[in-house]
């Protein structure tokens, strides 16, 4: 079988939650025999001309990095090189790129999407933007043979908004973490001035809706004694919003490594004594159910995405809410709970049961 993938920048080691999906679910697909290739975004991929990556064929694509227009142009620009691949399967992820669905249905291709998540609450976005990203859902969904969707409440919404019956609820994954070696540990951790178990660890983009400015702001109204706080990661595009954070950051003495990947990620994550995710909107964080790989006691705005995930009620917080946020920052960190979430990812959230299930998605769309 081959399968087309559109709507993601590229794998490996780019930010972003598609990204880390797309990274962690075609490798698996290609060693079940898929012969997948990725159509990535030449401005993101460390390589510029086709290359294979673990069994998967990635190809850059060239789109110029404007925001708005960034994902658009790509999506039209890969239109004629998958119509020339002509695989049995185009997979296409995000709302946005879902607006071609009808166009690789004329021509006779099958179509799957994958709704990650309601992309028209960004912040980022205006008036204009976000009535287009809603219209894009809707042809996405109307046109695709099947709609995957990460989360119960995505599924529920596309029942209510378009009365879809053609979704497969597949969740985001996590790969169970490894003890990394103690000097190997303590080097990373020194690179950014840090004690094991003394700091509190936050990740994701640099944009608005993630919360950071929250997180922040209760960081420091919590006071905390020989406590650090890092937040990992960075803007795809430098804006108003983004420099204030850094601005903000270094008035607080927040530490900002940057995008960090590997085994320095892996360092930083092991040694937290928490994490927190103060997001206003996700699909399915990614982050917060790599946390639970590591055990770390977890604070997550209750929001859709966020509750849905099994964790003890008192994880979480009313989002938006800097007072009951640091209250909590102030508990966890002063009362930390022993956790262990090994069942909850083995069950719910295993990268391997996801891609067999998207796989039968493939087959039963390609047999239909």
């Amino acid at each position: 079988m081959k399968v087309a993938v559109v709507g993601t920048r590229g794998i490996p080691d780019i930010m972003g939650g598609i990204e880390t999906h797309c990274q962690e679910l075609y490798p698996r697909l290609a060693q079940m025999g898929v012969d997948v290739h990725v159509f990535g975004r030449r401005a993101y991929t460390k390589i510029k001309s086709p290359y294979v990556y673990r069994g998967v064929k990635v190809i850059p694509i060239y789109s110029p990095k404007i925001v708005g227009f960034e994902a658009f142009i790509h999506t039209f620009r890969c239109f004629l090189k998958v119509w020339k691949l002509h695989p049995d399967v185009v997979h296409l992820h995000a709302i946005g790129p879902s607006a071609i669905a009808p166009f690789f249905r004329l021509i006779g291709l099958k179509v799957i999407y994958t709704h990650h998540g309601q992309d028209y609450n960004r912040a980022k976005w205006g008036v204009v933007a976000k009535s287009i990203l809603k219209l894009s859902e809707f042809i996405g969904t109307t046109f695709s043979n099947r709609v995957i969707v990460i989360s119960k409440y995505l599924q529920d919404w596309l029942k209510k908004k378009y009365n879809c019956d053609r979704t497969n609820l597949i969740h985001n994954g996590v790969n169970e973490s490894d003890q990394l070696d103690v000097e190997d540990a303590d080097l990373w951790l020194s690179k950014h001035g840090l004690s094991n178990k003394h700091y509190i660890f936050a990740l994701g983009r640099f944009v608005k809706e993630k919360g950071f400015h929250d997180l922040i702001d209760a960081f420091v109204k919590a006071n905390l004694k020989d406590v650090s706080l890092v937040i990992a990661g960075t803007a795809d595009h430098e804006n108003e919003y983004s420099e204030e954070l850094r601005a903000k950051a270094a008035a607080a003495g927040v530490i900002l490594p940057g995008f960090i990947h590997g085994e320095e990620l892996h360092a930083i994550f092991e040694n937290a004594s928490l994490f927190v995710i103060p997001s206003y909107h996700e699909g399915l964080p990614i982050v917060l159910l790599e946390a639970l790989s590591y055990n770390l006691n977890v604070v997550a705005s209750d929001i859709p995405a966020n509750v849905e995930v099994p964790l003890p009620r008192e994880c979480f917080y009313p989002v938006g809410d800097v007072d009951a946020l640091s209250q909590k920052i102030k508990l966890f960190m002063e009362s930390p709970v022993q956790r262990n979430y090994r069942q909850v990812i083995r069950e719910h959230y295993n990268w391997d049961s996801i891609a067999e299930q998207t796989l039968e998605v493939y087959e039963s769309v390609v047999r239909k």
